[in-house]
């Protein structure tokens, strides 16, 4: 049905809001796992749990990165109206997914010891890290299947179940941290064990949900779950962002080695102000995902108008998004960091970095409105490669620019890869309008 810009603008808000809500949700219960853990078990425990989190999050940014692709795909299938195809991409993903890390979560609790042992954990904290660590992997198969029928509920334009789903586990992993932590005494382990239940009630609910809401999303488990076209149509799509989503998550590395070279109160400063950064930027990054859901779902019903109306709404509400998250950081960025506990030397230089960094909020919101619109079209491998290439100068200016910018130079870095980042998609718009044309 055709839509009028007021219409695209509350389409676009209601779409993108639980995501941002979910996000927002997911952040406050992995600080709630940390609140926890440190008052209970003290220090020890809490840096054992710290010194997981690169290699969860590795494995995080795999499905999620490829789930980001499968549902654009899913978006193109909803708008054509081919829903017999969307329920055999949801049973051939459920089931080539829940496999994959089902391995992996096994090889992971196999080899938890040598994985902590290459990440150079310390030998204090290294049995601690072992315990938490070779629990949380067997959760891995549950997030790969909430993230699929995620994705094909955000393609149906369904994005508040999701959010459901993670109230439902934030609430569930906070009561059991307390319970298995702080009545039962069972340390790390505990808290371990309350992220794998809660991953597991949030999967449950929003399988639940999605068979009674959707009846012909239904499939049965069996032999004809996996339809080879639809997996090589899914990998083809999926396997770009998750390949951007891995090199990003090893760049992050890299950096994080960068910036230990700047001394204590630097680390301190910058890790506090990229916790804050990562929620301040929730709304840039799903409103980039709602532009991409809906342009997808208009690209499969062919409405061309419609789909460069959405395109147009986008870019003014992530201007507006943008710019107001601007306005507020920039004043408060360094009380946002004294929140965690950190000294003046460090407030003071979170303070700087965030004077820099948000000053190019516009710059990365737009990018992101682009980087939708082009996603939404189906020209997933471009925006994949233009954010390796991103990620690629930023690393690199970081190390290049250090005589120039001192600890800043990490601001100056990212805004330099954001720069980058906007004027390749900005020359890519033209690629993505012939998709379109070629498509009808």
């Amino acid at each position: 049905m055709k839509q009028d810009s007021r219409g695209i603008f509350l389409n676009l808000v209601s779409f993108s809001l639980p995501l941002v809500l979910s996000g927002v949700l997911q952040q406050l219960y992995q600080w709630a796992d940390a609140f926890i853990v440190g008052n209970v078990e003290g220090e020890l425990a809490l840096a054992a749990v710290g010194s997981t989190t690169s290699i969860t999050n590795l494995a995080v940014t795999v499905i999620t990165g490829f789930c980001l692709g499968l549902s654009i795909l899913l978006a193109q299938r909803f708008g054509e109206g081919r829903r017999d195809e969307m329920r055999r991409i949801l049973s051939s993903f459920s089931f080539l997914l829940a496999l994959v890390f089902i391995i992996a979560a096994a090889l992971g609790t196999l080899f938890t010891r040598q994985i902590l042992t290459l990440m150079n954990t310390t030998a204090d904290t290294i049995d601690l890290a072992e315990d938490y660590l070779s629990i949380v992997f067997s959760g891995v198969p549950f997030l790969a299947v909430y993230n699929v029928f995620s994705a094909v509920l955000r393609s149906c334009g369904n994005s508040r179940a999701p959010f459901y789903a993670v109230l439902v586990s934030s609430a569930v992993n906070v009561i059991l941290d307390v319970v298995f932590i702080a009545v039962l005494g069972w340390s790390v382990s505990g808290a371990a064990a309350a992220t794998v239940i809660s991953q597991a009630a949030m999967t449950v609910y929003l399988v639940i949900y999605t068979v009674v809401r959707y009846p012909w999303l239904r499939f049965r488990p069996g032999r004809r779950m996996l339809d080879a076209g639809c997996a090589a149509q899914g990998l083809s799509i999926g396997l770009p962002p998750m390949l951007q989503s891995s090199v990003t998550s090893i760049g992050s590395l890299i950096l994080q080695n960068f910036m230990n070279g700047f001394g204590t109160a630097t680390v301190a400063a910058i890790t506090s102000a990229y916790r804050i950064d990562t929620i301040v930027m929730l709304p840039i990054v799903n409103l980039s995902s709602g532009i991409s859901t809906l342009v997808a779902q208009s690209r499969g019903a062919l409405r061309r108008d419609e789909c460069s109306r959405i395109f147009s709404c986008g870019l003014v509400l992530m201007t507006a998004v943008s710019l107001l998250l601007t306005v507020i950081v920039i004043p408060t960025g360094g009380w946002l960091i004294a929140l965690f506990g950190a000294g003046e030397e460090a407030c003071a230089i979170g303070s700087a970095f965030f004077l820099r960094l948000a000053s190019f909020y516009i710059v990365f919101g737009l990018a992101n409105a682009i980087r939708g619109y082009i996603e939404g079209m189906g020209d997933v491998r471009f925006s994949s490669l233009a954010g390796i290439i991103s990620l690629l100068v930023r690393i690199a200016g970081s190390y290049a620019m250090r005589p120039l910018f001192g600890n800043m130079v990490i601001a100056w870095a990212e805004a330099l890869a954001w720069c980058l980042l906007l004027a390749m998609y900005i020359v890519r718009i033209p690629h993505a309008g012939r998709l379109l044309r070629g498509a009808a």
